[in-house]
């Protein structure tokens, strides 16, 4: 097991940037999962503050944490602060570093609180690119802080109108409607977190869509010590995805083999 500290130049910054990852041991190639951090913290704040780097090492995982500053991982729009792009090239940067199992199949993406928005928002903008999402207790209703002042943050990355591009509800709904393969889809929050409404309103909206999910609620708050309890469980989700994506991809392959279409040529 290795925790690697890199600094590179990001082109999506237009400035270095930073990223932790952990390794494990092996040859490989290894599924891959990003968590994002949140709005106060760093790319350090998962290993510093969890036990992740000895899940990642129980399932074999690589864990991706890139810092995402205070940017709500959005691409502000007059400015080269294009978080949702370099979270994306770090996604290139890891699969030419290490060896990596390439596809949405064997990559997940989490995170907490702002690092939970920007994951439920990463995953089902980009569905070819993650294949789960597991996250804490996000922030999804961006609208609601997008009109308050005291988040002057908001209006640099988003604009003076919050987009619906970087509204997860409108993106579940859309997502709906999509032809691409929906990521699997994990949320939980405390039950004492000042966001669990926030989490409420998407287990309705995505039960309404008829977008299967999984959804739980802990006691707990907002803070380090829920989180820690928690990202075990959130690691086995995206294993368990990985393997349940394999299997469903060698089931379909199998099925065109043996169709009579394929069978004749």
């Amino acid at each position: 097991m290795a925790y690697l500290q890199i600094n590179h130049f990001s082109a999506a910054l237009s400035k270095m940037a930073s990223l932790a990852v952990i390794v494990p041991e092996g040859a490989g190639p290894f599924r891959a999962v990003y968590q994002l951090h949140g709005l106060s913290d760093d790319h350090t704040a998962w290993q510093r503050r969890t036990s992740i780097e000895r899940y990642a090492d129980r399932y074999g995982i690589i864990v991706a944490m890139p810092d995402g500053a205070r940017s709500f991982y959005a691409n502000a729009p007059d400015s080269p602060d294009r978080y949702e792009d370099h979270i994306l090239e770090t996604v290139a940067l890891v699969d030419r570093m290490f060896r990596t199992i390439d596809g949405p199949h064997a990559r997940g993406i989490g995170g907490l609180s702002m690092g939970g928005y920007g994951a439920m928002k990463l995953g089902l903008k980009h569905p070819r690119v993650f294949g789960s999402i597991a996250a804490h207790s996000a922030c999804m209703d961006m609208r609601a802080y997008h009109r308050d002042r005291a988040f002057p943050d908001l209006a640099h990355f988003f604009g003076p109108t919050f987009p619906k591009s970087e509204d997860v509800f409108a993106l579940a709904t859309a997502s709906r409607r999509s032809r691409s393969a929906r990521p699997r889809i994990r949320i939980d929050c405390g039950i004492a977190d000042f966001l669990i409404d926030h989490n409420r309103r998407m287990h309705r909206h995505l039960d309404r869509l008829g977008i299967a999910h999984e959804y739980q609620e802990f006691p707990g708050e907002h803070n380090w010590e829920y989180w820690d309890q928690h990202i075990d469980q959130a690691l086995r989700f995206h294993v368990t995805s990985f393997a349940q994506a394999t299997s469903a991809s060698r089931r379909a392959v199998r099925a065109r083999r043996a169709s009579p279409r394929a069978a004749k040529r």
